[in-house]
């Protein structure tokens, strides 16, 4: 067994100053001999176990085992111990009046010169308080909080077992309320939040036991319902929904009349994928806007999206990939705590002689459904390491860190880590300079490879940045284990933070557990003061948007450095 080498010497401190640091420390420890008895407690194991010392002296540490790991855990437990010295995880401990609670526990073991076991040490906090606001968030995170029913990550998990589960057929709606916007911009977003509300209580009337209804987007539904034999089952449903928007909504005064367009695909038929059995219907029902709005429509093959610009913007892809046809403009980052620019995320855009401005909302679909997101995010890196090699040129000291945007598929790949460093070897750019932002569905899926892969990174002076936090599947106790510098809270959660205490209430658990993981919060989508003052004064260290700036071509952006004092005292909060 390898033994942990003893730490370097500390100087001779008093008997009464250890002791009153052991019994100060926040973190119950209790000290254990080599057989397996209790030799030592502070005071913070009687608080946080109800337990006094002279009740456990002398006895196994066992009587604090809650029953809920069994004998196996435990003998992988002391096996990790004995081989490598140490052990830290998570565990259920119960006190002394019965109550069990969930602690972080770590285990080390202690040798004396001649290499002898002498004692064992355990160190351990209660996680209650952080395993209930993870439960908490999560639950909040479920539903949507303006119209109090799924939201659109829900809908994708709750379809995504029901499908697997079952061997029916499933109808899957994609709703759209026609001009909606209309509404918003003619009578006020307060009134079109009113309406989104008696949209979804009138459509949640009609709502089955086995039947999933969403909002999916801002003025978007999604319902599915399961056992479809027949379309025109699928086509009752939709009627059904169509005739609910046939009575007037009375909101503020205000007797308003509004339709839905609604798209069709039915499962297993139209595809077995979740996301693509969406995107299906998402085109029929914009066929069916076009078509006159107010109705619904099925999807069927011909309404790929525009084929012959889809065969020309793949072909014209490539070459641009080939000839590296890409600019990229940067978005300012700006620290909340002196209000300064401490960072930018490269946003990467294309022109092309054939197609115009082509927006990444367009390309970026593409290059991830033919693999060349893979090409095309090694160009991105190429041009921002550039970029920088041109800051540089230019005499600028204090280069800007710049945050990239990696694909899930690109991240995957066995060379990944091998083929970032070539590039930023082969352009003289220092890692530390970069933040790699990888989405909440690529890093949750917790495996080994993702931490092992990440650790390196890490090593190697990236910093690891999780994007889109809030829209995938993950729970907030898990980012422990990932070596994450900042957590990125999604846009979607800032548009309301003004207006919807809910939303408030999520971003404010974001970054109260983020914070005690020691990781960073950006905001995206930050757009007006409001939003910006209420995340300054929640403790949201870091925030991106369009109230201090849009992306801006490198150039633009030195410019906007030159002039920051100005800006900030503009946008002084």
């Amino acid at each position: 067994m390898e033994k942990q080498q003893p730490p370097q010497q500390l100087p001779t401190f008093s008997v009464e100053l250890m002791e009153q640091i052991f019994h100060s420390t926040l973190e119950g420890i209790m000290i254990i001999d080599e057989q397996m008895q209790i030799t030592m407690v502070n005071n913070a194991f009687e608080v946080l176990t109800g337990y006094k010392f002279s009740e456990v002296h002398g006895k196994s540490p066992s009587i604090l085992q809650s029953g809920k790991q069994d004998a196996d855990f435990y003998k992988i437990m002391w096996s990790e111990i004995h081989t490598n010295g140490f052990w830290k995880g998570e565990i259920w401990n119960r006190r002394k009046n019965g109550e069990i609670y969930p602690e972080t526990l770590a285990i080390h073991s202690t040798f004396d010169e001649a290499g002898k076991l002498i004692n064992y040490f355990g160190i351990f906090s209660d996680i209650t308080l952080e395993k209930e606001t993870a439960k908490e968030l999560k639950e909040l995170t479920q539903i949507d909080l303006l119209t109090n029913i799924f939201n659109r990550s829900s809908f994708n998990e709750l379809l995504f077992n029901q499908v697997n589960n079952s061997g029916s057929s499933h109808a899957i709606l994609f709703i759209n309320l026609d001009r909606f916007k209309r509404i918003n911009d003619t009578l006020g977003n307060e009134v079109g939040d009113l309406i989104l509300i008696e949209v979804a209580n009138r459509i949640n009337a009609i709502v089955g036991p086995s039947d999933i209804f969403a909002r999916y987007g801002a003025d978007e539904f999604v319902y599915s319902r399961a056992n479809i034999d027949y379309q025109k089952d699928a086509a009752l449903l939709a009627k059904n929904i169509t005739k609910i928007f046939s009575k007037p909504f009375h909101v503020c005064g205000t007797e308003v009349y509004i339709t839905a367009s609604i798209g069709i695909s039915i499962f297993p038929q139209d595809g077995k994928d979740i996301e693509k059995l969406i995107y299906k219907a998402d085109k029929a029902m914009y066929f069916a806007k076009q078509n006159g709005r107010n109705q619904y429509a099925f999807y069927f093959d011909d309404l790929k999206k525009d084929s012959k610009r889809l065969i020309v913007l793949e072909s014209e892809l490539r070459k641009a990939i080939r000839n590296k046809d890409f600019f990229i403009h940067y978005q300012p980052k700006i620290g909340l705590a002196k209000q300064e620019i401490i960072g930018v995320e490269a946003l990467v855009r294309w022109s092309n002689d054939k197609l115009g401005f082509v927006s990444p909302a367009e390309f970026i679909p593409i290059a991830e459904d033919t693999g060349l997101i893979i090409p095309l995010s090694e160009v991105i890196l190429e041009k921002v390491c550039l970029d920088i090699l041109e800051s540089r040129s230019r005499g600028n000291i204090h280069i800007l860190p710049v945050s990239i945007n990696i694909a899930s598929l690109h991240f995957q790949q066995d060379d990944f880590i091998e083929r970032i460093n070539s590039i930023v070897m082969q352009y003289n750019c220092s890692p530390q300079l970069l933040e790699l932002e990888l989405t909440e569905r690529t890093i949750m899926k917790d495996s080994d490879d993702i931490v092992v892969k990440l650790i390196k990174l890490k090593a190697m002076g990236f910093k690891i940045s999780i994007d889109d936090f809030g829209t995938g599947y993950s729970s907030l106790s898990y980012l422990n284990r990932f070596p994450l510098n900042y957590l990125k809270i999604d846009r979607s959660f800032i548009q309301q933070i003004a207006s919807l205490q809910d939303k408030q209430a999520i971003v404010e658990a974001i970054i109260l557990m983020a914070h005690r993981l020691h990781i960073k919060v950006v905001a995206e989508g930050v757009e007006t003061k409001d939003q910006a003052k209420i995340l300054k004064d929640m403790g949201c260290d870091i925030i991106q948007g369009y109230y201090y700036s849009k992306p801006l071509a490198a150039n633009k952006l030195r410019d906007f450095m030159e002039l920051w004092d100005i800006y900030r005292q503009e946008r002084n909060l």
